[in-house]
């Protein structure tokens, strides 16, 4: 990539962060474009070629899906209070948005949130081409660890529904306790090269013994141990299959290193919408002999 480009780009990707900071802020195209160091009459359509959106369409779907969020792990949170958040001055134009984006009024969705139906609307905005900047891998050696999972089996877009039941788990049991034990999810299919009712994926967390028999469907495993690549992702989860694909496809070949026979995983540091998109903290861990 030339200099320009990359500079232009690093430009596009400041406006980008600026937003996701201040979604809580009335934003307007003047103060996006001094971000940008652009020209104001130009700025909305270099930000749509660049995104694929216009950019009040991407302040829009980051607020929604905060508050599709928001929705569906706080539920005792006042619907009126996420319209606001949403910065919605009344609650039913935040529920005709709502529903004209996902399909489910904000009720029904925190009733029962059909995210095959969501992830079908959610138009997830994605640069022209992706910003080449330099990736730190380190090399740690992760011990054995008693983890309780629950496997899910179905569409890499209903992985979701299975974190609230998970998390629901832990808050009923306390036997992993989310603010004091590690949170994993464990990559056992590549979503692009498997069919959406055979992709699999475990939902783990922490646990200092094993756990009973439960109506959740959560069973003991172990995170075998060994030496990993680890890879630190700052920001939406969007990005991680970036990172994941790198590991792979580059770090690995340059490296020398031999895979392990264990999958690769993620540990969620801190979890959305309890921080921001931009504030989530994701390490990638790749096994190696």
């Amino acid at each position: 990539m030339n200099q320009a480009k990359q500079r232009y780009q690093q430009r596009m990707l400041a406006v980008c962060d600026y937003i996701y900071q201040h979604l809580d802020r009335d934003l307007t195209l003047d103060e996006l474009s001094q971000v940008a160091h652009f020209s104001r009459y130009h700025f909305h359509r270099q930000f749509s070629q660049f995104m694929g959106m216009s950019v009040t369409r991407f302040v829009q779907q980051l607020r929604l899906k905060r508050a599709a969020y928001q929705l569906a792990f706080q539920p005792d949170r006042p619907i009126t209070d996420i319209a606001f958040d949403a910065r919605f001055e009344r609650p039913e134009s935040f529920t005709r948005a709502f529903r004209r984006g996902f399909a489910q009024s904000p009720s029904e969705f925190r009733h029962q949130a059909d995210w095959m139906l969501w992830n079908q609307h959610y138009q997830n905005p994605t640069p022209d081409s992706q910003q080449e900047t330099p990736v730190n891998v380190n090399i740690v050696t992760q011990p054995e660890m008693q983890i309780a999972v629950l496997e899910h089996k179905g569409p890499m877009e209903t992985v979701m529904a299975s974190a609230g039941q998970f998390r629901q788990w832990r808050i009923e049991t306390g036997h992993s306790p989310i603010v004091s034990c590690k949170t994993f999810g464990i990559i056992l299919c590549d979503p692009k090269n498997t069919a959406p009712e055979d992709f699999r994926f475990d939902i783990a967390g922490e646990v200092p013994q094993p756990v009973p028999e439960n109506a959740f469907g959560i069973i003991n495993k172990a995170m075998a141990p060994g030496r990993c690549a680890v890879v630190r992702h700052h920001g939406p989860h969007e990005g991680l299959d970036a990172k994941v694909y790198y590991l792979y496809g580059q770090w690995l070949p340059e490296s020398g290193e031999e895979l392990r026979d264990s999958p690769c995983y993620f540990h969620y540091h801190n979890f959305f919408p309890e921080v921001d998109e931009h504030e989530l903290i994701t390490d990638i861990y790749l096994p190696i002999v």
